[in-house]
Parts: C-alpha cells; structure tokens; sequence
C-alpha cells in the first residue's frame, strides 16, 4: 500500500477517531497555489509503511505532511522549512524529506512532543512564482494510551 493511499484513509477515518487524537487536514491558498498540511500521531502509521520511509514510530512522535497543488490542481516541488515552539518556548526545526510517489509529491518531517503538550507551527512554503505561504498554526499534542 502507498503512503498516499495510507494517508487518505487515515483522513477519511479521522471522524471515527476520539477527540485526543483527531487532526484535520488543513490548508491555505496563496495566488491559486494550495498549500494541504497536516500533523498526526505516527502510531497512526502502519509499521511497515513507517519502514518504508523510514519515518520512527512512538506515542511522542508526531508526522508532519505538506503538499502544494498548483492551480490546475497538480502537484509541484517547492522548499518548505519548518518549526514548532513549545510553551516553554522550546524549539524545534523540521527538516522536510520530499517523497514522489506517482503524480504525488509530499513534504514530510517527524517531530517530538511530550503528552498534552502545546506546539505552535510555524511552515514556510517558497511557491515557484517566488511567492511565500506562511502557515501558522497551533496544536494540543496527545500520546496515544
């Protein structure tokens, strides 16, 4: 099973998941560009996909995912870079491995969070007309029971 096929069907089980856990996928438009991100326990993952891409599994790990649609809606390159604050201010830098996987390109980098702890994100996408999504967000990160 590909990691994208895996991928949709963890969005499209994410109502069925309890609340702790439940991420939705996000994204942003910046002159016809979609920027999709979501972040997601890596518990989330098969063992064997996890293995594939070589991303580590664990309750305090978590996967970040991004990927660009142009506005035509195909998928394209682009450098994104990436970091997380924690309350205590303590920061973490993402470095995003590019995957290819058919017509599909995503962005991915594992982070680390304590139980119930706060992180505020912060992702920078470099879009091919030298233009900037800048994506802020913030998310209650949960270890799995």
């Amino acid at each position: 099973m590909t990691f994208i096929r895996t991928l949709r069907i963890l969005l499209a089980l994410m109502p069925m998941i309890s609340a702790p856990f439940a991420a939705a996928e996000q994204k942003v438009t910046v002159n016809g560009y979609e920027v999709h991100y979501i972040v997601l326990p890596t518990t989330f993952l098969n063992s064997s996909i996890a293995s594939q891409y070589r991303l580590p599994r664990g309750r305090d790990r978590a996967l970040i995912n991004v990927s660009i649609l142009d506005p035509t809606g195909n998928a394209i390159t682009a450098n994104v870079v990436g970091s997380s604050r924690n309350l205590l201010e303590q920061k973490q830098q993402f470095e995003f491995r590019e995957i290819v996987e058919g017509d599909a390109i995503y962005y991915l980098a594992v982070m680390r969070h304590a139980d119930e702890e706060h992180h505020r994100f912060h992702i920078e996408v470099e879009l091919p007309d030298s233009r900037r999504a800048d994506i802020r967000f913030q998310q209650k990160m949960y270890w799995e029971e």
